[in-house]
Parts: structure tokens; sequence; C-alpha cells
């Protein structure tokens, strides 16, 4: 559940990035063949996708071991304090609280680190699975009819309500699985498919939130006293 968690935090950069593919605030004109897609949850679902979840789980695994035994050692340091403030000398206290102020900027510093690359790493993953998808699905609404392709992953989503859709993230899902993003990446046009109108988008979207790496609470630096 946490990878998942996670996996989506770095997907709503994605989601923003092609937002304005194929989209559009009017609504579509009589007979139009509308089909609807949870991009976010069409990535996350493919099975590379979890893979790719799953190495980066893994590979980070050590580190955040590591992140977290700072911080247990940080909160050992300040119930130290705590508990011996009114009986240790000034010096032993003052002593103390230096080495607990260093701790605290370390733990700080390797926290922002490896979530600063974390995300780089993230955002890579993300990007080439969504390129490769969006060719699926250009592929997919020309075979099938479709002249309207929206997403509902987004709270931001225009759509609210829809009639005569189809949701086509499951048959997304399938083909890409079956190789069908590797075999259309290598088409010229897959990345920029020739028959999508971009259009700015109208509807605000908030950037991406960052994503916590690994989750760890910094104790506040001790005041001396």
């Amino acid at each position: 559940m946490r990878t998942r968690q996670v996996w989506m935090i770095g997907v709503c950069a994605l989601v923003g990035a092609l937002a304005g593919r194929g989209q559009t605030q009017s609504p579509p004109a009589a007979g139009t063949r509308v089909g609807i897609i949870n991009i976010q949850d069409a990535i996350i679902r493919t099975e590379e996708g979890q893979k790719a979840a799953k190495a980066l789980q893994e590979k980070y695994a050590p580190r955040q071991t590591e992140l977290e035994k700072q911080r247990r050692e940080l909160e050992d340091l300040q119930a130290q304090l705590n508990k011996g403030r009114n009986t240790m000398s000034e010096d032993a206290r003052n002593k103390l609280i230096r080495q607990i102020d260093q701790k605290n900027k370390a733990l700080t510093r390797d926290n922002e680190d490896a979530q600063a690359e974390w995300q780089q790493e993230e955002n890579k993953l993300i990007n080439s699975i969504g390129q490769k998808m969006m060719a699926v699905i250009d592929k997919y609404a020309k075979e099938k009819g479709f002249h309207i392709i929206l997403d509902i992953s987004s709270p931001q989503s225009p759509v609210l309500y829809a009639v005569n859709t189809v949701d086509i993230t499951t048959d997304i899902i399938g083909l890409y699985d079956k190789g069908a993003g590797s075999a259309t990446l290598s088409s010229p046009a897959a990345a920029a498919p020739a028959s999508v109108t971009r259009q700015p988008s109208t509807t605000t979207r908030p950037p991406a939130p960052t994503p916590k790496f690994p989750a760890t609470r910094t104790p506040p630096p001790p005041t001396p006293k």
C-alpha cells in the first residue's frame, strides 16, 4: 500500500504535463464518441509501473534505514537532555545541545538530498511509461473510433458527469502490458500523435506535491537555558 501511495505522488507531475492533450472545455458534439481514462491508475497498474515502483523502493530501502537510524539517535539525545537538564553541569548541557543541533542539521540535509534523488528517478520512470502510454491511447482511439479521450484522474478535471462514455483504462493497461507501448514508441509520431490537437489547458492544476522520503520527523533543536 505504501508503494502505491508514494508512486501516485509522482504520477501527478506527468498528468499535469499531459493534461493539455486531447482535452477541451466545450462539450462534445452530437455523435461524438467519447472515452474516459484514469491515467494515474493506468500507469500504476501496468506491469512496468509496478515493477519500477518496487525496484525504486528496494533501491532506497538502505538509505531509508540509515535515515531512520539517525532519527532515533537524535531522539535519544533529546530524551537525554530533557531528563538531565536540571542535574547536569552547564558545560555538559551545552555540549549535548550542540551535539543535538549538529545531528539535527545533518538529518535534515541527508533527508532532503535523498528526497530530491528519489523524486528525480521517479519522474524519469513515470515520464517514460506515460509517453509510451500516450502512444497506445492514440492508436487505440483511432482503431476504436473515439473522437475524444478525457483524463478523469485529476481532481481538477472539468468532467463532472459524462453519459454514453466508455472507460478505456483497463483496455489500455492490457495493451501496454502486451508490449504495445514499446512497439508504438518506435514510431516517429508516437511521442506526439498527429490527431491530437494541443490546446492550452484552461483548468488550473496545482504543482505535484513533493514526495516524502523517507517519513522522518526531525525534532526541533533544543533551546539552551
